[in-house]
């Protein structure tokens, strides 16, 4: 039976959409799943499971999915031109542009074959920290089904985690693009603090430069606030010094001047 990575990839078609992507990082049992879920339900973001994808690829009885699962079962990594295929191909198909990368990258060969090979960057790291006690506890407490549950696995996991991951954590972190996490907490705590880290990044878009704003997502000739765009004129533009003040009037619709376009 064929794989679903077979198919070619169309070249460019990620990057002309310039997808925003934030990576999400943690060990076996740290709550990754559950809170891209929330995520996903609270700021419309699609949901790519590097784990989900590769037990997908398993269950097609292709040649690359025999191969994924032996290695799985010896607590290694899989090849990393295996599961970016499987997550271009994912991008590609949802027909959206925000995607959190849950699992990957594993690794500092994972991360940079997946910069190379896609031309994105990760908007920033969502890293769930939490200890092996409770992660292990956890693990061995859910009913999912899943072979690779067991006690030595899971230690192996951790290992893996440890050895490889954390040192793209430590990359990301010396580029200020790490939001840590407190994993421990109970669930609805947890999503609590992942709603101030996704809030504050949204609100981060609109910068003020003294008096003036500069915001980041619209077209030259458009102020962008909250997911909204709101265009101007040309001249209206140069002319204009926005003020403080001015954003909140802006907000207030309908407005007499500027039309609001929902991008």
């Amino acid at each position: 039976m064929g794989s679903v990575i077979d198919g070619a990839i169309e070249e460019g078609s990620l990057t002309e959409k310039k997808p925003t992507v934030v990576f999400v990082l943690g060990g076996p049992g740290s709550g990754k799943g559950t809170q891209c879920a929330n995520i996903v339900q609270h700021f419309g973001f699609t949901h790519l499971s590097a784990g989900d994808l590769l037990r997908a690829e398993i269950k097609s009885g292709s040649e690359n999915g025999t191969m994924i699962q032996n290695m799985i079962k010896e607590g290694k990594i899989v090849p990393s031109e295996v599961t970016i295929k499987l997550l271009q191909k994912a991008m590609q198909e949802s027909g959206n542009d925000k995607f959190l990368i849950d699992g990957f990258p594993r690794n500092e060969e994972n991360r940079a074959a997946f910069e190379a090979v896609t031309k994105i960057e990760p908007k920033f790291v969502l890293f769930f920290d939490c200890s092996e006690e409770e992660m292990e506890r956890r693990l061995l407490n859910r009913n999912q089904g899943r072979e690779d549950d067991n006690i030595e696995t899971i230690r192996k996991r951790f290992k893996v985690f440890l050895e490889s991951s954390l040192p793209v954590i430590e990359h990301y972190n010396a580029k200020g693009k790490v939001r840590k996490i407190d994993a421990g907490k109970p669930v609805e705590e947890v999503f609590e603090d992942v709603k101030i880290i996704f809030t504050s990044n949204s609100e981060k878009e609109f910068t003020f430069i003294g008096d003036r704003v500069r915001m980041a997502k619209c077209g030259q000739h458009a102020i962008h606030f909250h997911g909204y765009c709101l265009e101007l004129p040309y001249m209206f533009w140069h002319q204009l010094w926005i003020s403080r003040v001015f954003v909140p009037v802006v907000m207030q619709r309908p407005y007499p001047i500027l039309p609001l376009v929902l991008r």
